[in-house]
């Protein structure tokens, strides 16, 4: 088939590197626009775009696609399809119609749950312990879109967003690859909208520990909110950041304050949740250093029992 690919972050590579191995002829490669990055600003490229250039596929990097010209120019690469994975935007009706076989989507996420923008951290966040991906025929909504074929996966409870993202960009390219060999003979079901639920774009203050929720819940935001905004707190003025932590068992913390450290030594750093529920940290971050396990952060600062973290 002749696609036209539409993704920027590497979690949209593994699908262009699997139309390729397939067959396919991709005849332009659609990603966001360079941005600045990194301490000197520099200029980076997506890694679809890397991707693309080490190709030599046409790429296409409009500023703004809802223009007449954008339009003519995408219905001019004359394809059978359009594959949309993780691009970034949401592409207007015309865009959907353009080519024979409309647009596909592949969506890190078991619809209709988890539509919108971050589906792989709110599933974390909220403790799923199943997501999956989907293949869906695209329309004007967000994620709305009449299903092709699902795949669930396994949440693994140790595993980062980042871990669970790379899981399932694999899953997902072999998913499409099924759809596409499939397409003519696939009958769309359209999504239980009254069961739907959502994955907004995350803000930064979403990382900030609230240490009344439960030492599991905030074990799900420490693997859920990677990269970003991260989970942090504050230890009087200075921001921690923590990358790695987990509930444990524990008694005698019912009377303690929610952000109480009650055991600060070693590779031991014990933090009072919600309910008495006990967090045990294992890899932070001062602001301004490095990532570093518990035990150098100790070392290097000394933390008495009953210190309160948090704002």
């Amino acid at each position: 088939m002749k696609i036209v690919f539409m993704g920027t972050p590497q979690a949209a590579v593994p699908s262009v590197q699997r139309l390729v191995s397939d067959g396919h002829d991709v005849v332009a490669v659609y990603t966001q626009p360079d941005r600045p990055s990194g301490r000197g600003n520099k200029i980076a490229f997506s890694p679809v775009k890397e991707f693309a250039i080490a190709n030599r596929f046409p790429i296409f990097q409009p500023t703004k696609i809802k223009t007449g010209e954008a339009l003519d120019i995408f219905k001019s690469h004359a394809a059978d399809v359009a594959i949309v994975v993780a691009y970034g935007r949401i592409l207007p009706e015309t865009y959907l119609r353009a080519f024979s076989n409309g647009a596909v989507n592949v969506h890190f996420s078991l619809l209709p749950k988890y539509r919108g923008a971050a589906p792989v951290n709110w599933a974390i966040v909220n403790g799923e312990t199943e997501t999956g991906v989907t293949t869906m025929q695209m329309d004007a909504g967000l994620d709305t879109g009449p299903i092709l074929l699902q795949r669930a996966i396994a949440i693994d409870g140790n595993e980062t967003a980042i871990d669970l993202t790379s899981r399932l960009s694999f899953a997902g390219a072999d998913l499409l690859s099924d759809t596409l060999k499939r397409l003519n003979e696939i009958e769309p079901n359209q999504q239980a909208d009254d069961i739907a639920t959502f994955a907004p774009i995350m803000k930064r203050d979403d990382g900030l520990i609230d240490w009344r929720l439960s030492a599991t819940e905030i074990s799900n935001r420490v693997r859920g909110f990677q990269p970003f905004p991260s989970t942090f707190t504050y230890l009087q003025e200075t921001k921690l950041t923590v990358w790695r932590a987990f509930p444990v068992d524990g008694n005698g913390a019912e009377k303690k304050m929610p952000g109480e450290v009650i055991g600060a030594r070693g590779d031991e750093f014990f933090v009072v949740c919600g309910g008495g529920s006990i967090l045990k940290i294992e890899e932070i971050q001062p602001e301004g250093k490095r990532r570093m396990p518990v035990r150098d952060f100790l070392n290097g600062i000394k933390i008495q029992a009953g210190t309160i973290l948090g704002t």
